[in-house]
């Protein structure tokens, strides 16, 4: 309930995660039937790189920043940079830069919604759900939930359009949320078995995820892909990088992450340091 997201917006995992969850969208959206998507730790909606909390870190400059100064990008990543322009667009008031805000995962999404898609987002912390609610008021293709992500996934699944991605990305306080996510993923899997599911997880020292790793091939059945970046060395108590596991992948997507994760590595690693992964844990 203290995790504020402020403090990180804009930084390479935020990057490497909504480029990704593009990918996702953008695959489903190959067919012309509705689909749903269901973000369970919504945030705030989109964030200010000028207030207190972005420029006590600017986490930003190691993510967005140089993303944007890439003089050629893949077409995944210029659809990216297109809806952080929009949003720019949509909310600055004043001329002092290009960049100033920085959308959250509910907003990349909805900024790739055609109208007979959805998205249910849901929000636990009181003061990042008023700013999202705030956001999305009066647009009918959002609804907005003040309550426990991990509660909505019983909620709201399996949803009316039996298509769809469900993002789970969670702040981690909890010692035990990796431990919790495989709970919780049992249980909406049961719900619904063919949704795609894209769980976003930190990298501090990779030996400490193996046991992760271990759980979900010995829980889950469907296939089953990990993608991970990393932009420092595997340094302990440090975010060296960030990770996605992907449940019921769409058709192709393991190929263009295969193109996508070269560039990003280039465009974001600190001195050629970290790496970049695309592995099947479930086949």
């Amino acid at each position: 309930m203290n995790y504020r997201h402020g403090y990180h917006a804009g930084n390479f995992a935020d990057v490497f995660k909504h480029i990704t969850l593009i990918a996702l969208l953008t695959a489903l959206s190959h067919k012309q039937t509705p689909y749903c998507y269901l973000d369970t730790h919504a945030g705030a909606g989109y964030y200010d790189l000028f207030s207190l909390f972005s420029e006590k870190t600017k986490e930003y400059a190691t993510g967005i920043e140089k993303i944007i100064e890439q003089a050629r990008a893949p077409d995944l990543v210029k659809r990216y940079i297109a809806c952080i322009h929009k949003i720019n667009e949509q909310f600055t008031k004043t001329t002092r830069a290009s960049l100033r805000y920085y959308p959250g995962s509910p907003m990349i999404a909805r900024s790739l919604l055609r109208p007979h898609d959805r998205i249910i987002a849901c929000e636990l912390h009181p003061e990042e759900y008023q700013a999202l609610a705030a956001t999305f008021a009066g647009d009918k293709q959002v609804a907005i939930h003040h309550m426990d992500g991990f509660l909505g996934l019983k909620a709201f699944l399996p949803p009316k359009e039996r298509r769809g991605v469900v993002l789970i990305d969670p702040p981690y306080e909890d010692p035990d949320e990796l431990l919790r996510i495989i709970q919780s993923l049992k249980i909406a899997l049961k719900r619904w078995e063919t949704g795609i599911y894209a769980i976003w997880y930190p990298i501090k020292e990779k030996k400490q995820l193996i046991p992760f790793y271990e759980t979900i091939k010995q829980n889950i059945t469907q296939p089953t892909l990990s993608v991970t970046l990393s932009i420092y060395p595997d340094l302990p108590q440090h975010l060296n990088g960030s990770g996605l596991i992907v449940i019921n992948p769409p058709w192709q997507f393991d190929q263009t992450m295969e193109q996508i994760l070269p560039w990003l590595w280039h465009a974001l690693t600190t001195n050629q340091q970290g790496e970049y992964h695309l592995d099947t844990l479930v086949s």
